[in-house]
């Protein structure tokens, strides 16, 4: 739990990075446009005088418009046979352009004589083989019909991904020689490690199974919150097995069109059953598998068609041909009741959220490849991270070792871990938001009267940090740290942090005489679990024990929209003055508190003024004594405890000598 001071929405700042030039074009783009500016060139090349083609003439008529005058230019090429193939361009009676067409001519003297005569420019080709004339003509053509079988036919064949492969399945196969997971890769969640052994055994040998008539399970549920590791528990179950295992997400089987995810379903079971024994992985499987249900909006054909296949093939295979199916979900409450009946998933395993020993194992697992400093201690740092998933601590040690190759250091230290871990809770430090003097020492206050009161509440969790520095999009923070895991909560636990949340607003009325809305976030936390106990928890005296209707669960296809309230208008109002009560109480404890210690107050928001940083150790020294401890009076408590534990030693190793020869008189006696 932590207290924050005046949350402040993050202004967006334009980004130093400008992008010069223009984006690169993608590869397809660039190909669309190589094949475009293709198809027009050969479109110029073969129609590039067709717009004043008038095509063959006789010979006659070539002879009429040299002896008119008419004729420019003659390009005579010969074929090879001896013919000649000549195109003759000619001038419009009225200038207005040229005309070019052809025909064929015996060449002899007089015609060249005649040529000569009307100045008529003569050019002679060589002659074209046969072969080079198909070339010519063929290579447009060639050209445009390569591109589209490399556009279209490779790719649909290569990627899979074409029009002609809708309905093929997109099961990534994952062999064991790829990236092979064991259990000794999955951590911190050991009872469901147990129950999947049992699928790795049957995979392994599943003849011993059957030899009693036992029927393996078709498919495993795994459920749990995101991050604790389920697509890799199925990862290690295959790698555990030595199979293959296919692997693919629940959103690939649906498609805009309709019948497509059930043709994919179809075939991803096709698939399982050349490559048996397998596993088939399909991660997030409430994408497909949601509850046939038409609330509002409607229902959705392709998904339900989809869905409904799935429930066919998975009647349809047996467990004998070696096929396990696993799912991973965080949302099994959504999932269709058809789905989860004994045939199709009959196990579902949580997969929660790590312990304490869970978390300090998945630490060790991660920080195999970081290099730490010999006085780091991952049980301190597995105690701070209540709630933490699996995801997260990676996170975690990454962002540490991130944070001490900023400060170029060899090692990566405790105090990288705690940084990083407050960095991951509450937000990086904004030390560039600075405050003015009013608003900090507001701020000191603020967090000073948190802290106080979560001193003198027993119940609650110890300090770990109270700061002033803004972090995330808080001013300040009091930060605690978790003895041991929770999983229940106590009344009084819950009244006790009550207490903590109002020791801001308390404080700032106490010594300003004004509120802020600094305390709004504090305020919001505060009314929901005073909510939560009167609807949900049964802690009213006056509404006794009942649940009221007050579901914290999320709409899921327009269920509960139209609901009706299930209690009475005087028991709303019954339940809103239990509500003001519980604040109310709450708020008076803490200001009494307050007042009663307010020279604490003074001396521990002074000094956050001036430091800025304050850690557990240090404000417990000034609550205690009105002042930080002192450095020398520190080393000298240190030398006095060294001192003391020197001569604990020597003295145990005195008696033990001492005991020693009477223990071999003892000895020599009895012999």
């Amino acid at each position: 739990m932590s207290t924050k001071k005046k949350t402040e929405l993050p202004k967006k700042e334009k980004s130093n990075l400008q992008r010069k030039g223009p984006p690169p074009m993608p590869a397809r783009g660039m190909a669309v446009s190589f094949l475009l500016m293709a198809i027009f060139l050969t479109s110029m090349y073969l129609f590039s005088d067709s717009s004043k083609n008038d095509g063959q003439k006789d010979y006659s008529y070539f002879i009429e418009q040299v002896k008119s005058g008419r004729v420019s230019k003659v390009d005579i090429a010969h074929d090879g046979a001896g013919n000649h193939n000549v195109i003759v361009e000619s001038k419009d009676v009225d200038d207005s352009g040229s005309t070019r067409f052809r025909t064929e001519i015996i060449l002899t003297d007089k015609l060249m004589e005649m040529l000569e005569e009307n100045n008529v420019q003569v050019t002679v080709k060589r002659p074209k083989t046969v072969m080079v004339s198909i070339l010519a003509n063929l290579i447009p053509f060639l050209l445009i019909f390569g591109l589209i079988y490399f556009f279209f036919i490779r790719q649909m064949k290569n990627s899979g991904r074409g029009a002609m492969s809708f309905g093929k399945s997109r099961a990534k196969l994952l062999t064991h020689d790829k990236n092979k997971i064991t259990f000794s890769n999955v951590a911190g969640v050991d009872e469901a490690k147990e129950e999947l052994l049992e699928v790795v055994e049957f995979l392994k040998d599943p003849k011993q199974f059957q030899k009693l008539g036992g029927k393996m399970p078709k498919g495993v549920l795994l459920c749990g919150p995101p991050g604790t590791g389920k697509t890799l528990l199925a990862k290690a179950v295959a790698g555990e097995a030595d199979v293959p295992f296919f692997t693919i997400s629940g959103s690939d089987f649906v498609e805009m069109f309709v019948g497509i995810g059930a043709s994919r379903v179809r075939d991803m079971f096709e698939q399982g059953k050349k490559n048996a024994p397998c596993i088939i992985f399909i991660d997030e499987i409430d994408a497909v598998g949601r509850s046939r249900f038409s609330g509002i909006g409607g229902g959705h054909d392709e998904r339900e068609q989809t869905l409904n296949a799935l429930l066919v093939e998975m009647d349809g295979f047996d467990t004998q041909e070696g096929i396990i199916i696993i799912a991973a979900t965080n949302r099994p409450d959504v999932l269709d009741q058809a789905l989860l009946r004994p045939g199709r998933f009959d196990r579902q395993v949580m997969v929660d959220l790590p312990s304490l020993e869970g978390r300090e194992q998945i630490l060790n697992i991660h920080v195999k490849n970081i290099r730490l400093s010999d006085k780091v201690e991952l049980s301190k740092t597995a105690r701070g991270t209540p709630g933490f998933s699996g995801a997260d601590l990676a996170n975690l040690v990454n962002e540490a070792a991130l944070l001490a190759s900023r400060r170029k250091a060899n090692f990566v230290e405790q105090k990288d871990l705690e940084e990083a871990r407050d960095k991951v809770i509450w937000g990086r430090e904004r030390r560039s938001h600075a405050l003015d003097d009013e608003e900090k020492r507001l701020t000191a206050y603020h967090e000073a009267g948190h802290a106080l009161a979560m001193h003198y509440m027993e119940e609650c969790e110890p300090i770990h940090k109270v700061t002033i520095i803004p972090r995330g999009r808080a001013l300040g923070a009091t930060m605690q740290l978790p003895k041991k895991d929770r999983y229940t909560q106590s009344q009084k636990k819950l009244e006790a942090d009550l207490v903590a949340f109002m020791g801001g607003r308390a404080a700032e009325e106490l010594i300003f005489g004004d509120i802020t809305t600094g305390a709004h976030n504090d305020i919001e936390r505060s009314t929901a679990i005073a909510r939560a106990m009167v609807c949900e928890y049964g802690m009213s005296k006056k509404v006794g024990p009942q649940n009221l209707g007050n579901s914290q669960e999320p709409i899921f296809m327009g269920q509960g929209m139209t609901g009706s309230q299930d209690y009475s208008e005087s028991t709303a109002n019954l339940i809103d003055e239990e509500v003001q009560r519980i604040l109310v109480d709450s708020y008076d404890k803490c200001m009494n508190i307050l007042v009663e210690h307010k020279k604490e107050l003074i001396d521990l928001s002074e000094i956050l003024i001036e430091k800025e940083v304050l850690d557990a150790d240090q404000v417990i020294h000034i609550l205690k004594h009105g002042k930080l401890p002192d450095e020398n009076e520190d080393e000298k408590n240190d030398a006095t405890d060294l001192a003391e534990a020197s001569e604990t030693d020597e003295d145990l190793f005195a008696k033990e000598n001492k005991d020693e020869p009477k223990n071999k008189d003892s000895d020599s006696e009895k012999n």
